[in-house]
């Protein structure tokens, strides 16, 4: 019987060897590969290196069935993942609801952009609904505020023009604020091509036109003493000027709906803080002379 050859150390080298016929493809394989790996490891005199490579590529314990332990260590357990990486399998019901509602949101305001383009299915009213847009315009309300202001020469209506640019520019410091905070973008359907594009930004939540609506419809509703069909006619403007936001892709429908209460949130805090001679009589004796 032949002897076994061995290496320049002198230990055998059969039983650290895998055979050629070892594969896992052959019936029986990786049960005879895994025992040839128990054998060096167990065998007196055997290279433990050789022993924790057999067992390290035995596909059993690539399975994970039996941990390797080295000669008094114990079994190395894997690191936890950072919190910011584990994966939330419970997500909380707000946070489905709050999904649910931003889908039905942008499934809604496509479904409503139907003067988007020129070749949507109302491109023929864009121009209206544009002319629309400019009627509620921050710059032109400003101006027009401004222009009442100086031709005005009475106490009562330098008063509440002087209250309603104060509510016009809280409005356009309150929108920008918010709109800096969220950054939510407009509509992927959305373009801008307005006649008036002075100080158009690219952020959508909450629509600056919506809320300018609610709020100057309210302060004109309580303080102009206006007949019943034209105070009609300032609501309907007020909600059809909000309408045509989603319409011309422009806002989505949560923004217009966020702009109207904003802007109606906004008249309560200018009627809280309203400006006349005897709080302000400053702003009125600088107004007086220039």
């Amino acid at each position: 019987m032949p002897s076994p050859r061995r290496n320049a150390e002198g230990r055998p080298l059969a039983a650290c060897a895998p055979s050629s016929s070892g594969s896992p493809a052959h019936g029986g394989g990786g049960g005879r590969f895994e025992f040839q790996s128990l054998l060096c490891s167990r065998a007196p005199g055997a290279d433990p290196t050789c022993a924790r490579l057999r067992a390290s590529e035995s596909p059993v314990h690539r399975r994970g069935s039996f941990p390797l332990t080295g000669a008094g260590s114990s079994p190395a357990l894997p690191s936890p993942l950072p919190e910011e990486d584990r994966m939330d399998l419970n997500p909380s019901f707000l946070g489905i609801a709050l999904r649910s509602l931003l889908a039905i949101d942008l499934w809604l305001s496509k479904k409503l952009g139907v003067c988007a383009g020129e070749s949507s299915s109302w491109g023929s009213v864009r121009p209206l609904m544009k002319l629309l847009e400019i009627s509620g315009h921050g710059i032109l309300w400003l101006l027009g505020t401004l222009y009442c202001l100086s031709r005005s020469d009475s106490w009562a209506g330098r008063e509440v023009l002087m209250n309603l640019l104060f509510s016009l520019l809280l409005d356009l410091l309150l929108v920008a604020l918010i709109k800096g905070l969220v950054r939510r973008r407009r509509p992927a359907h959305n373009q801008m091509d307005m006649f008036f594009t002075l100080s158009v930004d690219k952020y959508s939540f909450p629509s600056g036109h919506a809320t300018r609506a609610a709020l100057v419809s309210r302060f004109i509703l309580n303080h102009l003493v206006l007949a019943v069909p034209l105070r009609v006619l300032v609501v309907l403007w007020a909600f059809i000027l909000g309408l045509s936001r989603v319409m011309l892709g422009r806002h989505n429908v949560t923004d217009v709906a966020f702009g109207f209460f904003l802007g109606y949130m906004q008249y309560s805090i200018v009627d809280y803080c309203w400006l006349s001679p005897h709080n302000a009589p400053v702003l009125f004796v600088l107004w007086n002379q220039q």
